[in-house]
């Protein structure tokens, strides 16, 4: 666990300039996900520290749900299922989270727009409080560019950046870190197995 005080937070210390030196947004957040500290690319994004002192991670985001629910972020039924949320609250218990991805709703441009990001959440000890370092990667932009995949129109494997020919199930695991179960579609069933009838 990373040893921090808020003090040195406050002072711009060496650890701030090292956290503005990082180029996607991290927060330093308490179990209600409510924002102490930014680094700079967040500030540009979001507001400075002052700005963003103490709201909720999904206020400052403008999460689609934080703004639907009268209580604002963390009140929403969506809220439970929130994996910025559940990552932060496990990193000020002490579990990290590593590149989890979600998909959010956001609040950009006056419309609302779907965000693909990356959540790493760090615990982070200031003071003796559980904290949490939370750093958001957008890769809205790589997945639109990843959702035109070449792909075998006989046996369905996908190819990847380096010209190989791999199982879309493979493929798509080691991006996104998706799963698959096996089953078998009525039609191929009919095809495969005519004699199981029909059994839809």
């Amino acid at each position: 666990m990373i040893q921090w005080s808020a003090q040195r937070l406050e002072q711009g210390s060496f650890l701030q300039k090292l956290l503005d030196a990082v180029p996607s947004p991290m927060f330093v957040v308490d179990g209600e996900v409510r924002i102490h500290q930014v680094n700079r690319a967040a500030a540009r994004e979001y507001g400075d520290a002052e700005t963003v002192h103490m709201k909720r991670g999904g206020t400052v985001l403008e999460c689609l749900h934080a703004s639907e629910s009268p209580g604002g972020c963390g009140c929403s039924e969506h809220c439970d299922g929130c994996v910025v949320r559940q990552a932060a609250t496990a990193a000020t218990r002490g579990k990290a989270a590593v590149r989890r991805h979600a998909v959010m709703q956001l609040h950009y441009g006056g419309e609302v727009r779907e965000m693909h990001l990356l959540i790493t959440a760090s615990p982070l000890d200031c003071d003796g409080e559980g904290m949490a370092l939370v750093m958001l990667e957008d890769v809205s932009e790589l997945v639109r560019l990843r959702s035109l995949l070449p792909i075998c129109a006989a046996c369905k494997k996908v190819r990847d950046d380096d010209s190989y020919w791999r199982q879309i199930e493979e493929y798509l695991h080691e991006r996104l870190d998706v799963d698959f179960t096996h089953g078998i579609c009525p039609d191929c069933r009919r095809q495969l197995y005519p004699k199981m009838g029909n059994r839809d």
